[in-house]
Parts: structure tokens; C-alpha cells; sequence
């Protein structure tokens, strides 16, 4: 049976879009160290992200662009992100397991795993494409606007993003639906 595991990184961010990524790994081709990518560093994030994606039999990175989820909000926004990287896949599974407590809807035979990242090795899979994708989103934020500290926080409403939210105000990638943003373009005039 193929079991994709899928799991997303950037809901709780001000800025850029929501990743999430689906996988589908090959049992004969084990990847050792597999867990939640928050327990990882960033240098074994990266290492396993290209084990990842050598060995796995089917892997595929999504996203749900900002103006989706000011659109849609963040919870739809990040289902809608979660069907794009399940459809994405090479290969189609028979089961995904989805890290978290809500399930897409979709036709897929599914179920929702709390705390998954780190109980089902496709979900830790998923969990390390999805950050090391938007960690280098964000890099690239950083190279582009470094008065904001992209590569630091992430995009995670952290003091000094708020404190440069406040002194430089929104970006055209900051999340207008996101109170801290809405604030920031409230008081300056915009909406």
C-alpha cells in the first residue's frame, strides 16, 4: 500500500506563502533520522531534505500564495496547499496520513495524525521538505528586504518583525488578513 504523508509549514507567519509538501517513501530505501523538522538543525534539514527527495518513490512541494489566504483564510488556504501537493504526486497514493487534526476535503482515503511530524516517517518527511522550502523562500525574502530580518524569524510575528513592521511598514508579500499587517496598513493609511 503507498502511503503519502503531508505536512505544511508557515501558518503562523506574517508573510509568504503557506508550504506544504507530500511524500510517498520507498520501503526498500530507509532514511534514517527521520522526525519533526523542528527538532532538527538546519543542517540536517537540508541533508535529509536531499535524502528525501533521492530516495523517496514520490515527492511533491505546494504552496498557497498569499493573496489565497487573505482570500480564504489561513486554515482553507493551507487544505488547498495540502490537495496541490497530494495531486502533485508522481505517483498516487492509496492512504495519506495528514499531520494535525483536520483533514482537506477530498476523495482521498485519509486520516489526520496529531503530532504526526514525528510519529509517521512520511508526515517527518513531508514536515523537512516543507521547511527547508520555505526557510529558503525567506532567504531569499531577507537578500531582498534585509531591514526585516527574514532570515532570522522567518516571517514569525517575533518582536523585531513587528518592531520592523511597524518602522518600514507591509510588504506586497506580508499576509493583509494577519491583524499585526492589518494594524501596520490601518494606521498608515492603506487597507
Amino acid at each position: 500500500m503507498l502511503i503519502a504523508g503531508v505536512d505544511e509549514v508557515g501558518r503562523g507567519p506574517l508573510i509568504g506563502a503557506v508550504v506544504t509538501a507530500a511524500v510517498i517513501l520507498d520501503p526498500s530505501r530507509p532514511i534514517a533520522d527521520l522526525t519533526d523538522s523542528k527538532a532538527l538543525s538546519e543542517k540536517k534539514r537540508q541533508v535529509l531534505a536531499e535524502q528525501i527527495k533521492q530516495n523517496a518513490l514520490a515527492w511533491h512541494i505546494a504552496r498557497a500564495e498569499v493573496h489565497e489566504i487573505d482570500q480564504l483564510n489561513i486554515l482553507h488556504a493551507t487544505m488547498l496547499a495540502m490537495t496541490r501537493a497530494v495531486e502533485g504526486l508522481s505517483i498516487q497514493p492509496d492512504f495519506v496520513k495528514v499531520d494535525g487534526n483536520r483533514l482537506p476535503k477530498w476523495h482521498y482515503a485519509a486520516e489526520a495524525v496529531v503530532k504526526g511530524d514525528s510519529k509517521v516517517a512520511e508526515i517527518s518527511a513531508a514536515s523537512i521538505l516543507a521547511k527547508v522550502a520555505r526557510d529558503e523562500e525567506m532567504l531569499q525574502l531577507d537578500a531582498k528586504y534585509p531591514q526585516y530580518g527574514f532570515a532570522a524569524h522567518k516571517g514569525y510575528p517575533t518582536k523585531a518583525h513587528m518592531e520592523a513592521l511597524q518602522r518600514h511598514g507591509a510588504l506586497p508579500e506580508h499576509r493583509r488578513s494577519f491583524r499585526p499587517v492589518m494594524q501596520v496598513l490601518l494606521e498608515a493609511g492603506h487597507e
